[in-house]
């Protein structure tokens, strides 16, 4: 089999800037990041110079998530070699035996960071994703709840824990985390999708209301966001279905529903510019909205 340098006639500075690229970028494309970076710590190792040991820590994590354990390994043992005494390697030593299942042997190697290191944000984390990975979503919520009330401020946590929430399907308290993240970050239209999901899940009329605001707000914000304006649409819709709302609220909402529809439809015609498939899926749109008794403009 071809190397990547054959394949794409590339050098090693270019497969190394790539590493460096996606990991400025966070990217988690694991299977890329193992091709190129496999051969790049197996043929030019030595060229690479400090750059190789945060290329084997890439490498290491990337190939966790391909089930590649002979390559983790080989990273893990170069790091441990030239970092003996270090928590992170030690965390990367216990995220391997996350991934071989053996997670009374990972927590060992996370109480001993935290012994020496009790604020070590890392070691606590992969502590909470073993009782995720175990299924013990309760106690993973009560070590996230606790974890945030010493380290308030960590977005990621707060995410994690409405996504826990989401799964119990406590709605009031996952609409509270989203609450706080959009409280530290207002334009990230992710957060504000996620809460208006949350609140049209919870259903109610002042749900739902709420739920069409923080849809609309999310499309401010991007206005590519596809699940945002379907969000919109179908939220709209309801609250224009309902026999609560007066005939103003009503005839608002039908507009919001049928501008929703409009940019829905196009969205579907700019994608495809005219295949087969697109025109399937422009006319799915369409009986949909119909039967919703929605009219495009």
């Amino acid at each position: 089999m071809a190397s990547v340098s054959e394949m794409y006639d590339v050098g090693w500075e270019e497969m190394r800037d790539k590493l460096r690229k996606w990991r400025e970028d966070n990217r988690r494309n694991s299977e890329q990041i193992v091709e190129v970076g496999e051969e790049l710590i197996s043929e030019h190792a030595s060229k690479l110079g400090d750059d190789i040991w945060i290329i084997y820590e890439q490498v290491m994590i990337a190939a966790l998530d391909c089930s590649r354990d002979d390559l983790a390994l080989t990273c893990l043992q170069e790091l441990r070699k030239q970092f003996p005494d270090s928590h992170r390697v030690k965390r990367l030593a216990g995220m391997r035996l996350e991934a071989l299942e053996r997670y009374e042997e990972a927590n060992k190697h996370y109480d001993a960071i935290l012994q020496d290191d009790p604020t070590n944000t890392a070691a606590r984390k992969r502590k909470i994703a073993i009782l995720k990975a175990q299924g013990k979503s309760t106690e993973a919520i009560r070590e996230l709840n606790e974890y945030l009330e010493q380290f308030v401020g960590d977005q990621e946590a707060w995410h994690e824990l409405s996504e826990l929430y989401i799964n119990e399907h406590d709605y009031g308290k996952a609409a509270f985390c989203l609450e706080e993240l959009m409280m530290t970050n207002p334009h990230n239209h992710l957060y504000c999708e996620q809460y208006a999901e949350v609140k049209y899940t919870q259903g109610g009329l002042e749900n739902m209301e709420l739920s069409r605001k923080y849809f609309a707000q999310a499309l401010r914000l991007n206005n590519r966001n596809m699940r945002a304006l379907f969000g919109l649409y179908m939220s709209a819709s309801h609250i224009a279905s309902s026999p609560k709302v007066s005939a103003k609220v009503k005839k608002d909402n039908i507009k919001y529903a049928a501008w929703a529809a409009t940019q829905i439809n196009r969205a579907y015609k700019l994608a495809g510019r005219g295949t087969k498939e697109t025109k399937y899926s422009v006319k799915a749109v369409e009986e949909m909205l119909e039967s919703m008794q929605i009219t495009m403009s």
